[in-house]
């Protein structure tokens, strides 16, 4: 089994838990507006997580790709199997890490109504002590760094081989191309908080629309280009895709 793919099937499994919270809870803000403050904390831990993982998970796929051009003769003994296994424990432990310290802090600080209480389900009303806010805007501020530093070096390294070897190099450089683009729509969950404070300023009367808007930007737009960058792009995935479009054309 290539690296590559258990890597891009774990990407769209933990975007496909991440989308199934997110549509509840924005069904659930739509219907009941609020709940209760304790299973919205629940609810968080892993939003947030899977949330931490994508731009985690895409550098990792962009150091593989990195490896697989610029280092071709190790690939096979540097991306093996179980490193590849042991990067996703460490990408959902990094997540984890992240955002366990906001459930503590909560139950250290909040006073026990704070938990039978109703609140509209975002992170900031779950977890609203200022020390999370800060740990959050610093760990945003790290992960934001090393994830950008990452898909930089790589691309540019990509870019130099492209200049001179085969097209599959030239094909990688855009694929990490396409990583930066889809990298940055996911960075748009670091300035969440503002951006959702922007609109509910602009548009006071109608807060829904807002609530409905932030979701499309940071949430399904980032989410909605992986498919088109391994299920179209990548030739293994076409084939597969053309064969089941084509075998359910000939059913009918």
């Amino acid at each position: 089994m290539n690296p590559r793919y258990i890597l891009f099937i774990h990407l769209v499994v933990n975007d496909m838990i991440q989308m199934t919270l997110t549509v509840f809870l924005f069904v659930i803000s739509y219907t009941f507006y609020k709940i209760n403050a304790s299973i919205c904390c629940i609810f968080m831990l892993p939003v947030v997580s899977t949330t931490e993982n994508t731009p985690l998970n895409l550098a990792c796929m962009a150091v593989e790709c990195y490896i697989a051009v610029c280092i071709p003769l190790r690939h096979s003994q540097i991306c093996t199997i179980k490193r590849t296994f042991m990067i996703i424990g460490q990408i959902w432990t990094v997540s984890l890490l992240s955002v366990l310290p906001d459930l503590f802090i909560t139950l250290a600080t909040q006073p026990l109504d704070f938990f039978y209480s109703k609140v509209l389900c975002l992170r900031q009303t779950a977890f609203p002590h200022p020390v999370i806010v800060k740990k959050r805007d610093v760990t945003f501020a790290v992960f934001l760094v090393v994830v950008w530093i990452t898909i930089f070096y790589t691309y540019f390294k990509i870019l130099f081989t492209a200049k001179t070897t085969s097209k599959d190099a030239k094909k990688a450089r855009n694929t990490i191309f396409l990583h930066g683009f889809q990298l940055l729509l996911c960075m748009t969950t670091y300035v969440a908080p503002q951006l959702l404070k922007l609109l509910r300023q602009r548009f006071p009367k109608n807060s829904t629309d807002a609530l409905f808007a932030y979701y499309i930007i940071v949430q399904v737009l980032p989410r909605s280009i992986s498919p088109i960058i391994y299920g179209v792009r990548d030739n293994t995935f076409r084939k597969y895709l053309k064969m089941h479009l084509l075998w359910g054309i000939k059913i009918r």
